[in-house]
């Protein structure tokens, strides 16, 4: 299993929004699905319902490369949906 890192960014966002690390792991290692983000095409925005959070959508955007995940941020997403 790939190491997980995360950018500064990141680390200040999952404290101020009091994020759970399980959360944002689950979200970077097992996504409900993965979107490209649309600025830069090497980051995978990846998606998972959170149960433990009313089943709202956490957003983690994840730089991945052989040796480990790079989380550069994480949110909760109010407009995210699961294409069909």
């Amino acid at each position: 299993m790939k190491p997980l890192a995360y950018t500064k960014h990141a680390s200040a966002v999952i404290l101020a929004r009091d994020l759970k690390p399980e959360w944002v792991e689950a979200t970077a290692r097992q996504p409900d699905w993965i979107q490209p983000d649309p600025a830069d095409p090497l980051i995978e925005l990846r998606f998972r319902s959170i149960a433990e959070y009313d089943n709202r959508i956490m957003r983690a955007a994840c730089l991945e490369n052989d040796l480990r995940i790079l989380i550069i941020t994480a949110f909760f997403d109010r407009n995210a949906r699961k294409p069909k």
